[in-house]
């Protein structure tokens, strides 16, 4: 049962998350229209946030009690996190290189 809580915990949390950080970035990219094709990118990038916020903090405060809860390392954290502000501002690199 609570890993069927959990479940809907991590759902509800890519929901919200997700949907709050995509209309940030819809209202970060809406001032050039060249970055229109580009967008999913900045969509993967949340998603990546996403997974290392719960991997590095909301796991613990969850339901789910299992053996193998362990923090991301600091260089993986570093690294995601590097990858996704890259992945962010890629659509104005990319919209800038394509005009």
């Amino acid at each position: 049962m609570k890993t069927i809580l959990e479940l809907i915990r991590v759902f509800a949390i890519l929901a919200i998350l997700g949907i709050g950080g995509g209309l940030i970035l819809t209202g970060f990219y809406s001032g050039s229209p060249d970055t229109e094709p580009y967008r999913w990118l900045g969509d993967f990038a949340v998603l990546v946030l996403i997974f290392v916020l719960y991997r590095n903090k909301l796991q613990f405060s969850g339901w789910y009690q299992g053996t193998k809860r362990d923090k991301l390392r600091r260089p993986i954290t570093i690294l995601l996190v590097g990858t996704s502000v890259l992945l962010i501002i890629s659509p104005y690199i990319l919209a800038t290189l394509s005009a």
